[in-house]
């Protein structure tokens, strides 16, 4: 099964609980639409989503995707 799934190192047990929420994340976009934020660890190829997102955006607003990049901001996430 790894020669032919997506990156794993996880036992099967742990592969196949991964493989049920990375197919309920994509079932939840499909029914939903877009989500508000993204599992990005959930992408089988993440730089081909980002890549496609900048397409999109640039095709949208009639840019040069050349002229596009990404910004990140860390947040400390809160256990409250």
């Amino acid at each position: 099964w790894m020669k032919v799934s997506f990156p794993s190192l996880k036992p099967l047990s742990s592969y196949i609980a991964d493989l049920v929420a990375r197919l309920s994340f994509f079932r939840h976009w499909e029914t939903h639409g877009h989500p508000p934020t993204y599992w990005i660890s959930g992408f089988f190829f993440t730089q081909s989503f980002l890549t496609g997102v900048l397409q999109n955006f640039a095709r949208k607003f009639e840019l040069a995707i050349d002229t596009l990049g990404w910004q990140y901001h860390v947040l400390k996430k809160s256990f409250a």
